[in-house]
Protein backbone atom coordinates (compact mmCIF):
# COMPACT_ATOMS: atom_id res chain seq x y z
CA UNK A 1 0.00 0.00 0.00
CA UNK A 2 3.07 2.25 0.99
CA UNK A 3 4.43 1.60 -2.13
CA UNK A 4 1.59 2.66 -4.23
CA UNK A 5 1.29 5.81 -2.41
CA UNK A 6 5.00 6.42 -3.23
CA UNK A 7 4.64 5.51 -6.62
CA UNK A 8 1.66 7.79 -7.53
CA UNK A 9 3.34 10.54 -5.68
CA UNK A 10 6.29 10.35 -7.34
CA UNK A 11 4.03 10.53 -10.47
CA UNK A 12 2.15 13.51 -9.42
CA UNK A 13 5.65 14.93 -8.55
CA UNK A 14 7.44 13.85 -12.07
CA UNK A 15 3.84 15.61 -13.43
CA UNK A 16 4.12 18.91 -11.95
CA UNK A 17 7.69 19.08 -13.39
CA UNK A 18 6.83 18.26 -16.64
CA UNK A 19 3.73 20.77 -16.35
CA UNK A 20 6.78 23.50 -14.99
CA UNK A 21 8.66 22.42 -17.69
CA UNK A 22 6.34 23.13 -20.09
CA UNK A 23 5.32 25.80 -18.95
CA UNK A 24 8.64 27.16 -18.86
CA UNK A 25 9.65 25.91 -22.49
CA UNK A 26 6.62 27.73 -23.78
CA UNK A 27 7.31 31.02 -22.33
CA UNK A 28 10.87 30.53 -23.69
CA UNK A 29 9.55 29.70 -26.84
CA UNK A 30 7.28 32.46 -26.99
CA UNK A 31 9.37 35.02 -26.04
CA UNK A 32 12.03 33.51 -28.44
CA UNK A 33 9.22 33.90 -31.46
CA UNK A 34 8.28 37.07 -30.51
CA UNK A 35 11.95 38.51 -31.01
CA UNK A 36 12.14 36.48 -34.07
CA UNK A 37 9.05 38.67 -35.48
CA UNK A 38 10.30 41.85 -34.02
CA UNK A 39 12.68 40.99 -35.84
CA UNK A 40 12.31 40.25 -39.03
CA UNK A 41 9.29 42.79 -38.60
CA UNK A 42 12.63 45.26 -38.55
CA UNK A 43 14.24 43.56 -41.73
CA UNK A 44 10.94 43.90 -43.48
CA UNK A 45 9.94 47.60 -42.41
CA UNK A 46 9.12 49.69 -45.98
CA UNK A 47 10.13 53.32 -45.16
CA UNK A 48 10.46 54.52 -48.83
CA UNK A 49 9.52 52.91 -52.38
CA UNK A 50 13.25 52.05 -52.27
CA UNK A 51 12.71 49.05 -49.74
CA UNK A 52 10.45 47.33 -51.60
CA UNK A 53 13.35 45.24 -53.26
CA UNK A 54 13.05 41.59 -51.76
CA UNK A 55 9.67 42.56 -50.11
CA UNK A 56 6.58 40.77 -50.72
CA UNK A 57 3.91 42.82 -52.27
CA UNK A 58 0.39 42.76 -52.61
CA UNK A 59 -1.40 43.92 -55.57
CA UNK A 60 -4.90 43.58 -56.80
CA UNK A 61 -4.92 40.84 -59.93
CA UNK A 62 -5.12 43.18 -63.20
CA UNK A 63 -4.92 47.04 -62.31
CA UNK A 64 -1.72 48.87 -62.73
CA UNK A 65 -0.44 48.35 -59.29
CA UNK A 66 -0.14 45.21 -60.57
CA UNK A 67 1.54 45.81 -63.90
CA UNK A 68 3.87 48.28 -61.68
CA UNK A 69 4.81 45.11 -59.35
CA UNK A 70 5.60 43.17 -61.98
CA UNK A 71 8.77 45.00 -62.81
CA UNK A 72 10.15 44.29 -59.41
CA UNK A 73 8.95 40.49 -59.55
CA UNK A 74 11.71 37.76 -59.88
CA UNK A 75 14.90 40.21 -59.41
CA UNK A 76 17.75 39.24 -57.35
CA UNK A 77 16.48 40.62 -54.17
CA UNK A 78 13.95 37.84 -54.48
CA UNK A 79 11.03 40.05 -54.26
CA UNK A 80 7.57 38.39 -54.52
CA UNK A 81 4.56 39.68 -55.83
CA UNK A 82 1.00 38.30 -54.60
CA UNK A 83 -2.21 38.61 -56.59
CA UNK A 84 -5.64 39.15 -55.15
CA UNK A 85 -8.99 39.52 -56.83
CA UNK A 86 -9.59 42.01 -54.40
CA UNK A 87 -7.59 45.03 -52.90
CA UNK A 88 -9.99 44.35 -49.67
CA UNK A 89 -8.19 40.91 -49.59
CA UNK A 90 -4.37 42.44 -49.84
CA UNK A 91 -5.20 44.96 -47.44
CA UNK A 92 -6.52 42.02 -45.29
CA UNK A 93 -3.35 40.32 -46.06
CA UNK A 94 -1.24 42.88 -44.91
CA UNK A 95 -2.64 43.44 -41.50
CA UNK A 96 -2.02 39.36 -40.77
CA UNK A 97 1.57 39.83 -41.84
CA UNK A 98 1.28 37.74 -45.21
CA UNK A 99 2.57 40.46 -47.20
CA UNK A 100 4.93 43.39 -46.45
CA UNK A 101 2.72 46.41 -48.49
CA UNK A 102 0.02 47.05 -51.23
CA UNK A 103 0.71 49.04 -54.14
CA UNK A 104 -2.67 50.39 -54.80
CA UNK A 105 -4.76 53.83 -56.44
CA UNK A 106 -5.27 56.27 -53.50
CA UNK A 107 -8.52 57.12 -53.07
CA UNK A 108 -9.33 53.63 -52.37
CA UNK A 109 -6.14 53.40 -50.06
CA UNK A 110 -6.82 56.08 -48.01
CA UNK A 111 -10.65 54.43 -47.90
CA UNK A 112 -8.79 51.05 -46.07
CA UNK A 113 -6.20 53.22 -43.91
CA UNK A 114 -9.37 55.27 -42.53
CA UNK A 115 -10.76 52.27 -41.70
CA UNK A 116 -7.75 50.46 -40.68
CA UNK A 117 -5.78 52.81 -37.81
CA UNK A 118 -2.86 50.19 -38.00
CA UNK A 119 -1.97 50.93 -41.68
CA UNK A 120 -0.59 54.07 -43.35
CA UNK A 121 0.16 55.44 -46.81
CA UNK A 122 3.86 56.00 -47.25
CA UNK A 123 4.46 59.98 -48.35
CA UNK A 124 5.99 59.34 -51.23
CA UNK A 125 3.89 58.79 -54.38
CA UNK A 126 4.59 55.34 -56.14
CA UNK A 127 3.61 56.57 -59.93
CA UNK A 128 0.94 58.99 -61.47
CA UNK A 129 -1.55 57.71 -63.96
CA UNK A 130 -5.12 58.97 -65.75
CA UNK A 131 -8.21 57.27 -65.82
CA UNK A 132 -10.17 56.56 -68.78
CA UNK A 133 -13.45 54.75 -69.88
CA UNK A 134 -12.76 51.59 -72.00
CA UNK A 135 -14.68 50.74 -74.96
CA UNK A 136 -14.73 48.20 -77.86
CA UNK A 137 -12.46 48.87 -80.87
CA UNK A 138 -15.44 48.46 -83.06
CA UNK A 139 -17.23 50.62 -81.20
CA UNK A 140 -15.89 54.20 -82.55
CA UNK A 141 -19.31 55.80 -82.77
CA UNK A 142 -19.98 55.08 -79.23
CA UNK A 143 -16.07 56.33 -77.97
CA UNK A 144 -16.86 59.52 -80.39
CA UNK A 145 -20.69 60.59 -78.23
CA UNK A 146 -19.05 59.61 -75.10
CA UNK A 147 -15.66 61.79 -75.86
CA UNK A 148 -17.96 64.61 -76.70
CA UNK A 149 -20.29 64.43 -73.45
CA UNK A 150 -17.34 64.27 -71.11
CA UNK A 151 -15.58 67.32 -72.94
CA UNK A 152 -18.78 68.96 -72.29
CA UNK A 153 -19.27 67.79 -68.52
CA UNK A 154 -15.51 69.35 -68.25
CA UNK A 155 -16.76 72.37 -69.74
CA UNK A 156 -19.51 73.46 -67.56
CA UNK A 157 -18.21 72.58 -64.49
CA UNK A 158 -20.31 68.51 -64.04
CA UNK A 159 -17.34 66.78 -63.53
CA UNK A 160 -15.67 69.11 -61.30
CA UNK A 161 -18.37 69.14 -59.04
CA UNK A 162 -18.68 65.03 -59.38
CA UNK A 163 -14.87 64.66 -58.24
CA UNK A 164 -15.31 67.36 -55.70
CA UNK A 165 -18.74 65.44 -53.96
CA UNK A 166 -16.32 62.38 -53.94
CA UNK A 167 -12.57 63.09 -53.63
CA UNK A 168 -12.19 66.88 -52.69
CA UNK A 169 -11.76 68.75 -49.48
CA UNK A 170 -13.69 67.40 -46.52
CA UNK A 171 -15.51 70.50 -46.72
CA UNK A 172 -16.67 69.89 -49.88
CA UNK A 173 -17.50 65.97 -49.73
CA UNK A 174 -21.37 64.89 -49.75
CA UNK A 175 -22.43 68.46 -50.89
CA UNK A 176 -22.18 67.93 -54.96
CA UNK A 177 -24.40 65.10 -55.32
CA UNK A 178 -25.52 64.96 -58.89
CA UNK A 179 -29.06 64.72 -60.22
CA UNK A 180 -30.26 62.68 -62.68
CA UNK A 181 -31.53 64.92 -65.42
CA UNK A 182 -34.92 64.00 -66.95
CA UNK A 183 -34.04 63.67 -70.74
CA UNK A 184 -35.75 62.09 -73.59
CA UNK A 185 -33.72 58.32 -73.66
CA UNK A 186 -33.09 55.72 -76.54
CA UNK A 187 -31.16 52.56 -75.84
CA UNK A 188 -29.35 51.23 -72.72
CA UNK A 189 -25.80 52.16 -71.83
CA UNK A 190 -24.19 48.69 -70.08
CA UNK A 191 -21.20 49.95 -67.97
CA UNK A 192 -18.49 46.94 -66.20
CA UNK A 193 -17.58 48.05 -63.00
CA UNK A 194 -15.66 46.74 -60.01
CA UNK A 195 -17.64 48.11 -57.12
CA UNK A 196 -15.29 46.92 -54.28
CA UNK A 197 -13.01 50.42 -55.38
CA UNK A 198 -14.50 53.16 -53.00
CA UNK A 199 -15.10 56.14 -53.35
CA UNK A 200 -14.86 55.91 -57.25
CA UNK A 201 -17.73 52.82 -56.83
CA UNK A 202 -18.63 50.60 -54.26
CA UNK A 203 -22.50 49.07 -52.44
CA UNK A 204 -24.21 51.82 -50.78
CA UNK A 205 -27.96 50.56 -49.27
CA UNK A 206 -28.02 47.16 -51.93
CA UNK A 207 -26.94 49.93 -55.06
CA UNK A 208 -23.68 50.88 -57.06
CA UNK A 209 -22.52 54.29 -55.95
CA UNK A 210 -19.44 56.57 -56.49
CA UNK A 211 -17.39 58.63 -58.60
CA UNK A 212 -17.86 56.33 -62.08
CA UNK A 213 -21.26 55.43 -61.34
CA UNK A 214 -22.39 59.52 -61.25
CA UNK A 215 -20.06 60.49 -63.80
CA UNK A 216 -21.92 57.60 -66.08
CA UNK A 217 -24.74 59.12 -65.33
CA UNK A 218 -24.14 62.17 -66.21
CA UNK A 219 -22.77 60.71 -69.76
CA UNK A 220 -26.02 59.10 -70.34
CA UNK A 221 -28.12 61.97 -69.62
CA UNK A 222 -25.54 63.74 -72.32
CA UNK A 223 -26.00 61.09 -74.95
CA UNK A 224 -29.55 60.39 -73.89
CA UNK A 225 -29.65 56.60 -73.00
CA UNK A 226 -30.56 54.68 -69.88
CA UNK A 227 -27.44 53.44 -67.29
CA UNK A 228 -27.09 49.97 -66.73
CA UNK A 229 -24.09 48.87 -64.23
CA UNK A 230 -22.86 45.41 -63.84
CA UNK A 231 -20.35 44.35 -61.26
CA UNK A 232 -17.63 42.27 -61.99
CA UNK A 233 -13.87 41.69 -60.99
CA UNK A 234 -11.68 44.14 -61.97
CA UNK A 235 -9.95 41.72 -64.29
CA UNK A 236 -13.07 40.54 -66.45
CA UNK A 237 -13.84 44.14 -67.57
CA UNK A 238 -12.06 44.32 -70.36
CA UNK A 239 -13.12 40.96 -71.11
CA UNK A 240 -16.93 42.07 -71.05
CA UNK A 241 -16.40 45.00 -73.30
CA UNK A 242 -14.48 42.93 -75.90
CA UNK A 243 -16.93 40.33 -75.67
CA UNK A 244 -20.10 42.72 -75.96
CA UNK A 245 -21.62 41.92 -72.60
CA UNK A 246 -21.49 45.78 -71.77
CA UNK A 247 -20.27 48.29 -73.73
CA UNK A 248 -17.84 50.41 -71.40
CA UNK A 249 -15.73 49.69 -68.64
CA UNK A 250 -15.42 52.29 -65.77
CA UNK A 251 -13.28 51.34 -62.95
CA UNK A 252 -10.77 53.38 -62.02
CA UNK A 253 -8.88 51.91 -65.15
CA UNK A 254 -5.51 53.83 -66.60
CA UNK A 255 -4.74 53.45 -70.06
CA UNK A 256 -1.14 51.25 -70.76
CA UNK A 257 0.01 49.90 -73.93
CA UNK A 258 -0.42 46.50 -73.05
CA UNK A 259 -4.31 47.37 -72.48
CA UNK A 260 -4.60 48.95 -75.84
CA UNK A 261 -3.71 46.44 -77.76
CA UNK A 262 -7.12 44.81 -76.90
CA UNK A 263 -9.33 47.76 -75.97
CA UNK A 264 -9.90 51.37 -77.13
CA UNK A 265 -9.85 53.56 -73.97
CA UNK A 266 -12.03 57.29 -74.20
CA UNK A 267 -10.10 60.46 -73.00
CA UNK A 268 -9.43 60.66 -69.15
CA UNK A 269 -11.33 62.19 -66.77
CA UNK A 270 -9.31 61.83 -63.85
CA UNK A 271 -5.91 61.67 -62.62
CA UNK A 272 -4.93 59.87 -60.08
CA UNK A 273 -1.96 58.01 -57.85
CA UNK A 274 -0.61 54.76 -57.32
CA UNK A 275 0.37 54.85 -53.31
CA UNK A 276 1.94 52.02 -51.31
CA UNK A 277 0.10 51.04 -47.94
CA UNK A 278 2.12 49.66 -45.05
CA UNK A 279 1.61 48.78 -41.48
CA UNK A 280 2.18 51.79 -38.87
CA UNK A 281 4.14 51.82 -35.94
CA UNK A 282 0.92 52.88 -34.17
CA UNK A 283 -1.05 49.33 -31.91
CA UNK A 284 -5.31 49.63 -32.10
CA UNK A 285 -6.32 48.49 -28.77
CA UNK A 286 -9.59 49.01 -29.17
CA UNK A 287 -11.80 45.92 -30.48
CA UNK A 288 -15.24 45.67 -30.68
CA UNK A 289 -17.55 42.93 -29.55
CA UNK A 290 -19.31 40.19 -31.50
CA UNK A 291 -22.75 42.52 -30.88
CA UNK A 292 -21.44 45.63 -32.72
CA UNK A 293 -19.44 43.65 -35.40
CA UNK A 294 -22.33 41.87 -36.04
CA UNK A 295 -24.39 44.99 -36.54
CA UNK A 296 -22.44 46.28 -38.93
CA UNK A 297 -21.99 43.52 -41.34
CA UNK A 298 -25.51 42.27 -41.46
CA UNK A 299 -28.00 44.76 -39.99
CA UNK A 300 -26.63 48.44 -40.74
CA UNK A 301 -27.85 49.23 -43.90
CA UNK A 302 -29.57 45.88 -44.16
CA UNK A 303 -26.64 44.55 -45.54
CA UNK A 304 -28.05 40.72 -44.38
CA UNK A 305 -30.09 41.62 -47.90
CA UNK A 306 -26.82 40.73 -50.00
CA UNK A 307 -26.99 37.35 -48.25
CA UNK A 308 -30.51 36.72 -48.80
CA UNK A 309 -30.43 37.44 -52.43
CA UNK A 310 -27.32 35.47 -53.19
CA UNK A 311 -28.49 32.79 -51.62
CA UNK A 312 -32.24 32.61 -53.65
CA UNK A 313 -30.02 33.19 -56.53
CA UNK A 314 -27.74 29.87 -55.28
CA UNK A 315 -31.06 28.07 -54.74
CA UNK A 316 -32.38 29.03 -58.05
CA UNK A 317 -29.56 28.46 -59.98
CA UNK A 318 -28.62 24.76 -58.23
CA UNK A 319 -32.99 23.53 -58.63
CA UNK A 320 -32.44 24.32 -62.23
CA UNK A 321 -29.01 23.11 -63.30
CA UNK A 322 -29.92 19.74 -61.73
CA UNK A 323 -32.99 19.20 -63.72
CA UNK A 324 -31.23 19.87 -66.90
CA UNK A 325 -28.03 17.62 -65.52
CA UNK A 326 -30.65 14.94 -65.03
CA UNK A 327 -32.41 15.21 -68.26
CA UNK A 328 -29.66 15.24 -69.86
CA UNK A 329 -27.51 13.01 -68.28
CA UNK A 330 -30.26 10.55 -68.57
CA UNK A 331 -30.43 10.99 -72.60
CA UNK A 332 -26.67 9.86 -72.13
CA UNK A 333 -26.60 7.48 -69.95
CA UNK A 334 -29.50 5.56 -72.11
CA UNK A 335 -27.27 6.32 -75.52
CA UNK A 336 -24.05 4.86 -74.06
CA UNK A 337 -25.47 2.03 -72.29
CA UNK A 338 -27.55 0.97 -75.44
CA UNK A 339 -23.98 1.13 -77.38
CA UNK A 340 -22.26 -0.95 -75.20
CA UNK A 341 -25.06 -3.64 -75.06
CA UNK A 342 -26.26 -3.87 -79.00
CA UNK A 343 -23.53 -1.94 -80.42
CA UNK A 344 -25.63 0.89 -82.04
CA UNK A 345 -25.59 4.86 -82.10
CA UNK A 346 -21.87 4.74 -82.57
CA UNK A 347 -21.71 8.17 -83.73
CA UNK A 348 -23.67 9.29 -80.37
CA UNK A 349 -21.83 7.34 -78.60
CA UNK A 350 -18.47 9.16 -79.71
CA UNK A 351 -20.25 12.33 -79.37
CA UNK A 352 -21.03 11.84 -75.96
CA UNK A 353 -17.77 10.14 -74.86
CA UNK A 354 -16.09 13.33 -76.18
CA UNK A 355 -18.84 15.58 -73.97
CA UNK A 356 -17.95 13.21 -70.90
CA UNK A 357 -14.19 13.69 -71.43
CA UNK A 358 -14.11 17.56 -71.80
CA UNK A 359 -16.52 18.25 -69.03
CA UNK A 360 -15.32 15.92 -66.56
CA UNK A 361 -11.78 16.86 -67.59
CA UNK A 362 -11.71 20.40 -67.40
CA UNK A 363 -12.67 23.08 -64.39
CA UNK A 364 -15.60 24.12 -63.86
CA UNK A 365 -15.14 27.57 -64.03
CA UNK A 366 -13.40 27.50 -66.96
CA UNK A 367 -16.39 25.78 -68.31
CA UNK A 368 -18.66 29.15 -66.79
CA UNK A 369 -16.38 31.88 -68.08
CA UNK A 370 -16.38 29.89 -71.63
CA UNK A 371 -19.93 29.81 -71.69
CA UNK A 372 -20.39 33.22 -71.02
CA UNK A 373 -17.59 35.08 -72.27
CA UNK A 374 -17.91 33.04 -76.03
CA UNK A 375 -21.19 30.94 -76.43
CA UNK A 376 -23.52 32.72 -74.72
CA UNK A 377 -22.40 36.18 -75.76
CA UNK A 378 -25.58 37.20 -76.60
CA UNK A 379 -27.41 36.39 -73.22
CA UNK A 380 -27.29 39.22 -70.83
CA UNK A 381 -29.17 37.07 -67.77
CA UNK A 382 -26.47 35.96 -65.87
CA UNK A 383 -28.61 33.41 -63.82
CA UNK A 384 -29.93 31.47 -67.12
CA UNK A 385 -25.86 31.08 -68.15
CA UNK A 386 -25.32 29.97 -64.53
CA UNK A 387 -27.93 27.72 -65.03
CA UNK A 388 -26.64 26.34 -68.97
CA UNK A 389 -23.06 25.96 -67.33
CA UNK A 390 -24.03 24.23 -64.08
CA UNK A 391 -26.25 22.44 -65.73
CA UNK A 392 -24.27 21.04 -68.63
CA UNK A 393 -21.42 20.31 -66.05
CA UNK A 394 -23.46 18.32 -63.68
CA UNK A 395 -25.19 15.85 -66.68
CA UNK A 396 -21.37 14.92 -67.47
CA UNK A 397 -21.30 13.19 -63.99
CA UNK A 398 -25.21 12.34 -63.51
CA UNK A 399 -24.79 10.55 -66.98
CA UNK A 400 -21.90 8.41 -65.40
CA UNK A 401 -24.57 7.54 -61.93
CA UNK A 402 -27.09 6.63 -64.15
CA UNK A 403 -25.43 4.09 -66.35
CA UNK A 404 -24.26 2.58 -63.48
CA UNK A 405 -27.82 2.25 -62.24
CA UNK A 406 -29.03 0.82 -65.70
CA UNK A 407 -25.81 -1.38 -65.62
CA UNK A 408 -27.22 -2.95 -62.09
CA UNK A 409 -30.89 -3.93 -63.25
CA UNK A 410 -30.58 -7.62 -64.22
CA UNK A 411 -30.53 -8.57 -67.77
CA UNK A 412 -33.30 -10.36 -67.35
CA UNK A 413 -35.57 -7.81 -66.91
CA UNK A 414 -34.60 -6.43 -70.32
CA UNK A 415 -35.32 -10.11 -71.56
CA UNK A 416 -38.52 -9.75 -69.59
CA UNK A 417 -39.65 -6.70 -71.23
CA UNK A 418 -38.83 -8.15 -74.81
CA UNK A 419 -40.62 -11.04 -74.15
CA UNK A 420 -43.42 -9.13 -73.74
CA UNK A 421 -43.31 -7.22 -77.02
CA UNK A 422 -42.11 -4.16 -76.06
CA UNK A 423 -39.25 -2.85 -77.96
CA UNK A 424 -35.31 -2.10 -77.25
CA UNK A 425 -36.80 1.56 -76.73
CA UNK A 426 -39.58 0.93 -74.60
CA UNK A 427 -38.49 -1.34 -72.53
CA UNK A 428 -35.38 0.70 -71.73
CA UNK A 429 -37.90 3.71 -71.01
CA UNK A 430 -40.58 1.28 -69.00
CA UNK A 431 -39.18 -1.12 -67.38
CA UNK A 432 -34.93 -0.76 -66.95
CA UNK A 433 -35.05 3.34 -66.27
CA UNK A 434 -37.58 3.59 -63.99
CA UNK A 435 -35.48 0.80 -61.47
CA UNK A 436 -31.93 2.34 -62.37
CA UNK A 437 -33.66 5.91 -61.10
CA UNK A 438 -34.65 4.12 -57.80
CA UNK A 439 -31.55 2.32 -57.48
CA UNK A 440 -29.19 5.66 -58.21
CA UNK A 441 -31.97 9.04 -56.40
CA UNK A 442 -29.43 8.99 -53.40
CA UNK A 443 -26.57 9.43 -55.75
CA UNK A 444 -28.64 12.05 -57.54
CA UNK A 445 -29.51 13.54 -54.24
CA UNK A 446 -25.90 13.99 -53.30
CA UNK A 447 -25.06 15.52 -56.92
CA UNK A 448 -27.43 18.41 -55.55
CA UNK A 449 -25.62 18.85 -52.63
CA UNK A 450 -22.23 18.90 -54.39
CA UNK A 451 -23.52 21.49 -57.27
CA UNK A 452 -25.05 23.37 -54.27
CA UNK A 453 -21.69 24.41 -53.03
CA UNK A 454 -20.02 24.87 -56.32
CA UNK A 455 -22.11 27.33 -57.56
CA UNK A 456 -19.80 29.57 -55.34
CA UNK A 457 -17.76 30.16 -58.64
CA UNK A 458 -20.72 32.16 -60.20
CA UNK A 459 -19.37 35.27 -58.88
CA UNK A 460 -16.58 35.09 -61.58
CA UNK A 461 -19.10 36.28 -64.23
CA UNK A 462 -20.45 39.17 -61.30
CA UNK A 463 -23.43 37.25 -60.72
CA UNK A 464 -24.74 37.86 -57.19
CA UNK A 465 -24.39 34.23 -55.55
CA UNK A 466 -24.21 33.63 -51.00
CA UNK A 467 -20.28 33.78 -51.63
CA UNK A 468 -20.32 36.98 -53.50
CA UNK A 469 -22.89 38.30 -51.18
CA UNK A 470 -19.89 37.54 -48.43
CA UNK A 471 -18.20 39.00 -50.30
CA UNK A 472 -19.73 42.80 -51.21
CA UNK A 473 -20.13 42.82 -47.46
CA UNK A 474 -16.24 42.45 -46.94
CA UNK A 475 -15.87 44.90 -49.46
CA UNK A 476 -18.33 47.58 -47.51
CA UNK A 477 -16.89 46.95 -43.50
CA UNK A 478 -13.69 45.40 -44.24
CA UNK A 479 -14.12 42.91 -41.85
CA UNK A 480 -12.26 39.54 -43.02
CA UNK A 481 -13.84 37.31 -41.30
CA UNK A 482 -17.57 37.14 -39.96
CA UNK A 483 -19.24 37.44 -43.37
CA UNK A 484 -16.98 34.24 -44.44
CA UNK A 485 -18.61 32.93 -40.92
CA UNK A 486 -21.79 32.94 -42.17
CA UNK A 487 -21.72 32.40 -45.94
CA UNK A 488 -19.76 29.33 -44.55
CA UNK A 489 -22.64 28.78 -41.63
CA UNK A 490 -25.56 29.20 -44.37
CA UNK A 491 -23.58 26.60 -46.83
CA UNK A 492 -23.32 24.10 -43.44
CA UNK A 493 -26.91 24.22 -42.54
CA UNK A 494 -28.61 23.82 -46.19
CA UNK A 495 -26.10 20.79 -46.93
CA UNK A 496 -27.04 19.46 -43.39
CA UNK A 497 -30.86 19.43 -44.49
CA UNK A 498 -30.24 18.17 -48.15
CA UNK A 499 -27.91 15.29 -46.52
CA UNK A 500 -30.90 14.45 -43.96
CA UNK A 501 -33.00 14.22 -46.37
CA UNK A 502 -31.00 12.48 -48.98
CA UNK A 503 -30.60 9.81 -45.78
CA UNK A 504 -34.24 10.04 -45.03
CA UNK A 505 -34.66 9.14 -48.69
CA UNK A 506 -32.59 6.02 -48.65
CA UNK A 507 -34.21 4.57 -45.44
CA UNK A 508 -37.53 4.51 -47.07
CA UNK A 509 -36.53 2.99 -50.44
CA UNK A 510 -34.79 0.33 -48.14
CA UNK A 511 -38.05 -0.21 -46.49
CA UNK A 512 -39.89 -0.81 -49.68
CA UNK A 513 -37.47 -3.06 -50.59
Amino acid sequence: MKRKTKKRILLYVIAAILVVCGIFAYQTNKRSAEKKAQKEAMKNQIKTIDDLDGKKIGVQIGTTGDIYASDYEGDKAGTVVERYNKGADAVQALKLGKINCVIIDEQPAKAYVEKNKELKILQEDFADEEYALCINKTNTDLKEKINVALQKLKEDGTLDQIMKNFIGKEDEKGKYPYKKKNVKRTGTLTVATNAEFPPYEYFENGKICGLDADMMQAVCDEIGMNLKIQNMDFDSIITAVKSGKADVGAAGMTVTEDRLKNIDFSDTYAHAKQVVIVKGSATVSETRSFKEAFHDNFIKEHRYQYLVKGFGNTILITFFAIIIGILFGLVIAVIRVSHDRNGSVPLLNLLCKVYLTVMRGTPAVVQLLIIYYVILTSVQNKIIVAIVAFGLNSAAYVAEVIRSGIMSVDAGQMEAGRSLGLSYRQAMLSVIVPQAIKNVLPALGNEFIVLIKETSISGYIGLMDLTKGGDIIRSITYEAYLPLYAVALVYLVTVMILSAGVGLLERKLREKD
